[in-house]
């Protein structure tokens, strides 16, 4: 099972992907051109791990709070992949484990089933 974690909210780009018991990660200058490349990065990124999209078992994006811009654009991104290639996702927010004190990108996918993080579900959170 591969899940890939999509972090555009913050003040990076942050992509990981959880292939079998690997863990991959980059990031990204938050901007304007980088936000208009997003699936360009993600497709980069995947080549670079030896992993296609259509290997993508479910998808992670933080639905903030954070930049408009990032959150917007991740989530129209993670919708067309699911359209596309029907691969669920999972919006979650790093507020949705106050309770925690070890959140970790790594560990969002077992937090989100703990959670019942319902899939296929965008509620973002925007910050003024």
């Amino acid at each position: 099972m591969n899940n890939l974690i999509i972090d555009a909210a913050t003040e990076k780009i942050f992509l990981m992907l959880i292939k079998s018991k690997n863990i991959y990660n980059v990031s990204h200058e938050n901007s304007k051109t980088n936000y208009e490349k997003l699936i360009i990065l993600i497709n980069n990124f995947l080549e670079k791990n030896d992993c296609k999209l259509g290997e993508i078992s479910k998808l992670y994006v933080n639905r903030g709070p954070g930049s408009f811009a990032g959150i917007r654009n991740s989530l129209a991104v993670v919708k067309a992949i699911f359209v596309a290639k029907k691969i669920d996702y999972y919006c979650f927010s790093f507020s949705d484990f106050d309770q925690l004190d070890n959140k970790k990108y790594e560990n969002i996918p077992n937090l989100c089933d703990k959670f019942n993080i319902k899939k296929n579900l965008i509620k973002p959170i925007y910050i003024s």
